[in-house]
């Protein structure tokens, strides 16, 4: 309870948060022509911005850095709610979509086939495993971890991603969204539900360029993304020790034997 009550009493952190979050509200949404594309900027990418740089200033200490981590799960719990809300009046259409939404996981492993060989072609190893057998959020980094202890060259793997996630997955995310939501024309619908990557912070970022373009259809989007979201973190783990995993340490293999005969071939 001391701990909680020094929490909430950490002003430095919330005016902080508060000085922030108004500054990138007051810079807005911006887009930047890019040809026949364009990138949709958003407040959540100028807000991870400036949290980023104050990080590196002496306006935050040890202690606010410490007391900040409890109170980012408290923001992902609003924002899980929001998507709950928004939820029950899109029920019927969201029942209607019931194959497409239970399916849309195992789209989640084509990143596989194209992120590994990428990977290996950088110079890495096994670290492979654990940064592209998925998006390396904490299912994922318990399950590597379990499985292959701290010690190994594939918990640094997704142990890397979850950090380069955590630092820039928010404006990766609002960024990419927009650029391919502007280039490809697919059903909103469908763009809702892949931003459900099992990250609230994530599918939030990559929402808002969803919602921004399609305002009159908001409510419905933010629904589907929201159960999405909610099904890709409860079926994830299981996805990942049944089938992402093993496939992922096949298919590792498979291109290390090609890249092997390569090598000699061109010895």
């Amino acid at each position: 309870m001391e701990n909680e009550n020094k929490l909430w009493k950490d002003w430095r952190l919330h005016l902080l948060v508060l000085v922030i979050m108004v500054i990138s509200e007051v810079i807005g949404a911006h887009k930047i022509p890019l040809g026949f594309s364009s990138i949709l900027l958003l407040p959540v990418v100028y807000a991870v911005l400036l949290g980023l740089i104050a990080y590196f200033t002496p306006l935050v200490k040890r202690k606010q850095a410490k007391n900040s981590e409890p109170l980012v799960f408290i923001s992902v719990a609003l924002l899980i709610a929001k998507f709950g809300v928004e939820a029950g009046p899109a029920l019927p259409k969201i029942i209607s979509a019931g194959p497409a939404l239970i399916l849309q996981e195992i789209g989640n492993l084509g990143t596989i086939f194209i992120s590994l060989p990428l990977a290996v072609l950088l110079g890495l190893k096994r670290e492979s495993i654990g940064m592209t057998h998925s998006i390396g959020r904490e299912p994922n980094l318990a399950l590597i971890t379990e499985k292959f202890g701290i010690s190994s060259p594939e918990w640094r793997g997704v142990m890397s991603m979850y950090i380069f996630g955590t630092i820039f997955g928010a404006i990766f995310f609002s960024i990419f969204a927009g650029l391919i939501i502007s280039i490809i024309p697919l059903s909103p619908l469908a763009y809702a539900m892949a931003t459900g990557v099992g990250s609230g912070v994530m599918t939030a970022a990559a929402l808002g360029p969803l919602v921004e373009i399609y305002p009159h259809q908001a409510s419905t989007i933010t629904a589907f993304s929201g159960v999405s979201n909610l099904l890709t973190s409860v079926t994830g783990l299981y996805m990942g020790i049944l089938i992402a995993l093993p496939l992922t340490q096949k298919y590792y293999a498979g291109v290390m034997k090609v890249k092997s005969k390569f090598s000699k071939n061109k010895e």
